[in-house]
């Protein structure tokens, strides 16, 4: 039997938000492997093991997976929303390039998913219209200064900015270190977005101005959009709308 191995993304939440493809791979697998919240997503069935891990694991996950697709197994490796976006595609890639030389020659496919950088941004309208980029601001894989230099080089190039993983209990000061940053280079009235388990029952989502930001409104599970500084609010009856325009003035 010939083993494959797919690196899916599971959406942000939503059955109808995890794509067709996903779908078609997860009834063929054999074996699916991943973080303990994403494999309880998997539906158990006759035929399917579910190889469940903790956090932080990541390269010693993508390694099993390897091994079991080495086996011939039909192996999928979920992760929430888009498996390249700060998720196990790249960890996979890492185990592969340091790992057994077979593994280089396995059929290897990752699958797109919805993130939840795009699925926040829905929700409100389109805050990144224009040009913009994510910051992962644990400090878990690189340190803080490094984090701090990224986020005061995309404010100066005006970037609309989406922000992963703001706020844990193992770093409860770090997102208001990226506040104050925020507050000493943007104007107070700047949108803040603050999206938690977009597509999910308790969803909650609040557009604030920088000004009334606080560090508390984000956790593990919130994606915090920030608009650029031409970034618009529509105010209307029900919830505002929120975008950042195509152009940008000369």
């Amino acid at each position: 039997m010939s083993g494959w191995l797919a690196i899916a993304g599971l959406g942000p939440g939503a059955e109808a938000l995890v794509t067709p493809e996903v779908s078609a791979a997860l009834a063929e697998a054999t074996d699916v492997v991943g973080y303990i919240p994403y494999v309880a997503r998997v539906a158990e069935r006759p035929g399917l093991t579910l190889h469940a891990s903790d956090n932080r694991v990541e390269l010693d996950r993508a390694r099993q997976a390897l091994d079991l697709a080495a086996r011939g197994r039909r192996v999928v490796v979920v992760s929430s929303g888009d498996p390249g976006v700060f998720a196990m595609a790249a960890a996979v890639f890492e185990a592969v390039e340091s790992g057994e030389s077979g593994w280089r020659d396995l059929d290897i496919r990752v699958l797109p998913g919805i993130t939840a950088m795009l699925a926040a941004a829905a929700r409100v309208g389109a805050p990144l219209g224009h040009d913009f980029c994510a910051i992962n601001l644990s400090d878990n894989l690189k340190p803080w200064d490094i984090i701090e230099k990224r986020l005061r080089l995309a404010v100066e190039a005006d970037f609309a900015m989406a922000f992963y993983n703001p706020r844990s209990k193992a770093r409860p000061d770090g997102f208001a270190r990226v506040l104050d940053v925020l507050r000493k280079r943007c104007e107070a009235s700047r949108p803040i977005i603050f999206a938690r388990a977009v597509s999910r029952s308790d969803e909650d989502v609040r557009v604030v101005p920088l000004a009334q930001a606080r560090p508390e409104m984000a956790d593990m599970s919130t994606v915090v959009i920030v608009g650029s500084s031409t970034t618009r609010i529509i105010e209307r009856s029900g919830a505002p709308l929120v975008y950042t325009p195509r152009s940008v003035p000369a």
